[in-house]
């Protein structure tokens, strides 16, 4: 492979943030959290294997897609600046064609499970495509980014059990809480260029009042999951692991208390552990009781 073609490749692997996985793993959590709900703590290797490797396809999709719409707003931005596509290291149509493919490819992957997940996969390709003209559109688009990160879940359910029951409801709404939560802590650090750009997030329409809100967030997350929980008959173990991830929630709030820039950057990131332990509860659940 030529050099060429290979600086061509690490230009596309910027492009998807294969070096920044926080993304990935903010929608691979609530994945997981479904499809151990659905599969009563055995989802199936295979429908697991598609879901993980279509959560990354789809993310790095997403990744392309949204800077294809924000290229002109970008270069505006210090933090994104040195995007590849906006400081013209890729053409646009590039980024189209990256973000087509990867799609592509999770879409043939869930062609292998029902018909009921296969339909619920146009809405979920819907909502990755359209989240990036909601910060042009609506005054918290952090709730759509939260359905759009959040819809593995119903599909979750679909594939293991082919149906999507009021638990993956509950599961859905939590996230979009949670996602509403840790995106506006990031939408704190770019505030002030988002209001110089007329860019609407939530960081901007909840104003004097962020800290609070994504703390009122976080809470409503914490009892829809604990909803979730109930619903399922989950004890002690699973109620253990949201009790560690609430103790997250607290330390990110105590962080983004002055709104400086970095500390409500390393919350958002520090979010992971938010997601992980919530997992780690339902895992510990069904390793103990079956």
């Amino acid at each position: 492979m030529t050099a060429a073609v290979m600086g061509r490749l690490g230009l596309y692997a910027r492009l998807v943030r294969l070096d920044k996985p926080i993304g990935t793993l903010l929608l691979l959590w609530p994945t997981l959290w479904a499809l151990w709900a659905a599969g009563q703590g055995n989802p199936p290797l295979s429908i697991l294997v598609i879901f993980v490797v279509g959560t990354f396809l789809m993310r790095s999709a997403g990744c392309a897609i949204n800077d294809y719409f924000d290229r002109d707003f970008d270069r505006h931005v210090q933090r994104t600046q040195a995007r590849v596509l906006t400081a013209g290291l890729i053409k646009p149509k590039e980024a189209l064609m990256v973000a087509g493919g990867l799609a592509l490819i999770a879409f043939v992957l869930v062609l292998s499970l029902n018909a009921l997940t296969i339909g619920l996969s146009f809405v979920a390709l819907l909502l990755a495509a359209t989240y990036p003209l909601m910060k042009r559109l609506f005054g918290v688009p952090q709730a759509y980014l939260g359905i759009a990160f959040g819809f593995g879940i119903p599909m979750a359910f679909a594939a293991v059990t082919d149906s999507v029951p009021l638990v993956a409801w509950v599961l859905l709404l939590a996230n979009i809480c949670w996602t509403v939560a840790y995106d506006t802590e990031y939408a704190m650090v770019d505030r002030d260029d988002d209001v110089k750009l007329g860019l609407k997030t939530a960081a901007i329409t909840f104003g004097q009042y962020d800290v609070v809100a994504i703390g009122v967030c976080y809470t409503l997350a914490i009892i829809l999951l604990g909803y979730a929980g109930l619903l399922m008959g989950w004890g002690v173990p699973y109620l253990s692991g949201l009790a560690l991830a609430s103790a997250i929630a607290l330390v990110h709030m105590r962080w983004i208390r002055h709104r400086d820039r970095a500390a409500c950057f390393r919350a958002f990131r520090h979010n992971n552990w938010f997601g992980a332990m919530v997992f780690a509860g339902i895992l510990a659940q069904y390793l103990i009781h079956g």
